[in-house]
């Protein structure tokens, strides 16, 4: 939530959320957070901040702030999970999770290493995902590939009510709507201002279309896994290809499905 209380944002992981939060950053303090704005600890409002959280409750389940948050295409979202969590070295010089990379090695067969086949790998991975969301083994699914609407739903069964959901794949449109809805202290030109993708250049290049990547079983797994997220978000199970949204969101519909 901004400091000033003007908006608050479920973040999800893997769509948007950095750009997201400088954007919230922004419109309070008329500048960029020089950094990750995930390590911001002062000038903006977390659920990881102790003194936040009343802040952030009270807003919530009041009603009374302009709340949204951002979702995106199943495929292409545990897609950039692999390449990102999974092949890429991260802030700190490591892999993800310290052993998880020699441990899926171990167990599913996945290389990142060198001039490996990244779709070969990602089949793998995704058997994997498959495993730690159905049957929470060989560990809970992390955040970065569990379900979206999983996700989203914890802001609505403690309270909560989205007035605007919006999509990574068309992301200025939902952004300057959102920005419409909310009284800044600092204007923001949504058009020309920079992307801030933490993940980028963590992994190596995507080598294939987001196409080539799912086969049939690989389809079925992924529905499997995201059916909630295609329904409620209106995306084509059917094409990997299409990454963008196929109907409007009916937040009716998501209040009433996440609420469950």
């Amino acid at each position: 939530m901004t400091e000033s209380q003007s908006v608050v944002y479920r973040v999800i992981p893997k769509c948007a959320c950095s750009t997201i939060g400088q954007i919230m950053f922004y419109s309070d303090h008329g500048r960029f957070f020089d950094g990750d704005i995930h390590d911001a600890k002062t000038g903006i409002h977390k659920w990881g901040i102790d003194e936040s959280q009343s802040f952030i409750t009270d807003r919530v389940t009041a009603q009374d702030t302009y709340t949204f948050t951002c979702v995106r295409n199943p495929y292409t979202r545990v897609l950039s999970a692999f390449f990102d969590k999974i092949c890429g070295i991260q802030r700190n010089g490591k892999h993800y999770r310290g052993n998880l990379v020699p441990k899926l090695a171990r167990q599913y067969g996945v290389e990142v290493e060198g001039d490996f086949d990244q779709i070969k790998s990602f089949r793998r991975f995704l058997l994997f995902v498959r495993d730690t969301i159905k049957f929470r083994r060989p560990m809970d699914p992390d955040i970065h590939w569990s379900a979206v609407a999983g996700h989203a739903s914890t802001l609505v069964k403690n309270g909560g009510r989205y007035d605007k959901i919006i999509s990574t794949e068309d992301f200025k449109t939902g952004m300057k709507d959102v920005m419409k809805n909310i009284n800044t202290s600092f204007e923001l030109d949504i058009d020309t201002m920079p992307r801030f993708n933490e993940s980028e250049g963590h992994g190596p290049k995507r080598a294939h279309p987001v196409e080539d990547y799912f086969d049939d079983l690989s389809m079925h797994l992924v529905y499997e896994i995201y059916k909630r997220d295609f329904v409620l978000f209106k995306y084509d199970a059917m094409d990997p290809s299409n990454k963008m949204p196929i109907g409007e969101i009916d937040l009716d519909e998501v209040h009433a499905k996440l609420g469950e």
